[in-house]
């Protein structure tokens, strides 16, 4: 089966929707069938150095969609003027400023790709949905999520290619849009969800979630449990003596660091355990400096600044060896995740978590055994789960371990892709 996946992308950070599609679409080609990824907007960034062997050339600039929105004469510039705002090199420049990655400024943009051929982009869009179909000529397409249903409709019945929409966290950018873009963008969404062949999401909370935001039937949408390549992740080996808790993440408010910081110093004016120290890791970009000064401020305002370690835009291998001397491991989001693949990146290096109780984190944690689950933004609740953890090494040793081993065997890249395939093989036209 020939599968074209079309996949926004960051241009600068790592995303955990750009690591997932990567892993589905590697597994799903390990599988036997013929996968390309299509970025869009700005170029892919993944963790691994197979991204020429599957990608094609980006076809949907986000600047040119961007200033299109703003500037509609921009579509009468000649072809190679226009072509120069997708300029690789001008793309990355873009993904490193906030604006162009923020859901506060691109309700515009965001809606025009959701009105599909009634928006301003559309010429854009067809051009590259025609260039996929002529010389791609895929079996079916898959959409890495909700916020490309606009295509699904010329795709579907208009080209005849059967489209997969993968739901993976469109409700807090949508939800973060201004008015009344955000209103809009639901409404496009519903009109546009019902157009695609099948919609799958990555957790039972987040399909129930959208089913009910996308007011759809039951059972509209399909479980495809989110999974990575997690054979690289050895087990950690943490010093009892020395405890360190580990975030990985964006380093972004809605992430919780900074429930996580409060919590720290939380769990250190306690007392109990005065050896432990915080290990900060994960994808940054300028944009948030401000904010990680505030955080470092509020440290070294408690006297805890040369007890904390900031590993910023890590390597895979890298952040391979960041989770070898975790003793626990948190992502207190505040915003209702649809997943959280450091939460199974965790558990595949046997590090116990502790995880808010809401959204996708409950079902997660009670499917694998491996974390406590503490009251949401909560930094006091937090630091006692912490405490309770590493006074009782049994517990976390037994976590450790059943964590482990539910997510290798659940939450494998092969495990998603499978799960994916029957989904694929089911709507493809015959």
């Amino acid at each position: 089966m020939r599968i074209l996946h079309l996949t926004p992308g960051t241009g600068s950070f790592h995303c955990g929707s750009c690591l997932r599609d990567h892993a589905l679409m590697m597994a799903l080609r390990q599988r036997g069938h013929e996968v390309l990824m299509a970025p869009l907007y700005l170029p892919l960034v993944t963790e691994h150095d197979t991204e020429a062997e599957v990608q094609t050339p980006l076809m949907v600039g986000g600047v040119q969609l961007y200033l299109q929105e703003r500037l509609p004469w921009l579509a009468r510039l000649p072809a190679g003027l226009r072509r120069w705002l997708d300029h690789p090199a001008l793309l990355r420049l873009a993904g490193r400023m906030a604006s162009m990655t923020s859901a506060r400024d691109l309700g515009r943009m965001t809606l025009g790709a959701l009105m599909g051929p009634e928006g301003r982009q559309w010429p854009q869009w067809l051009a590259m949905l025609q260039w996929a179909r002529d010389e791609i000529r895929p079996d079916v397409v898959s959409l890495s999520n909700g916020l490309l249903l606009g295509l699904c409709s010329t795709l579907r019945h208009e080209m005849k290619l059967p489209v997969v929409v993968s739901l993976q966290g469109e409700d807090a950018f949508v939800d973060g849009l201004p008015q009344p873009w955000r209103d809009q963008c639901w409404q496009a969404m519903r009109q546009q969800a019902a157009q695609a062949s099948a919609l799958v999401a990555a957790s039972g909370w987040y399909a129930a979630q959208m089913q009910q935001r996308l007011e759809l039937p039951s059972g509209a949408v399909r479980l495809v449990s989110n999974g990575l390549d997690l054979s690289a992740f050895g087990m950690a080996r943490p010093d009892a003596a020395k405890p360190v808790i580990g975030y990985f993440a964006r380093w972004i408010p809605g992430k919780g660091l900074t429930t996580m910081v409060e919590a720290y110093i939380a769990l250190m004016q306690r007392g109990h355990f005065p050896t432990a120290q915080l290990k900060i890791g994960g994808s940054v970009t300028p944009a948030e400096d401000s904010y990680v000064a505030q955080l470092r401020a509020k440290l070294e305002t408690a006297g805890l600044a040369d007890r904390v370690q900031w590993h910023p835009n890590l390597s895979f291998e890298d952040k391979l060896a960041f989770f070898t001397d975790l003793s626990l491991f948190s992502v207190p989001a505040t915003y209702g995740e649809a997943f959280g693949l450091y939460v199974i990146e965790a558990m595949a290096a046997a590090v116990p978590v502790v995880q808010p109780r809401h959204a996708a984190f409950p079902e997660l944690i009670e499917a694998t055994g491996g974390g406590l689950l503490c009251k949401p933004d909560d930094a006091l609740d937090l630091a006692l789960k912490w405490e309770q953890l590493l006074g009782n090494e049994p517990q976390r040793a037994g976590m450790a371990l059943h964590g482990r081993e539910a997510v290798l065997s659940r939450h494998s890249a092969q495990s998603m892709a499978a799960a994916m395939e029957a989904v694929l093989l089911e709507v493809r036209e015959p």
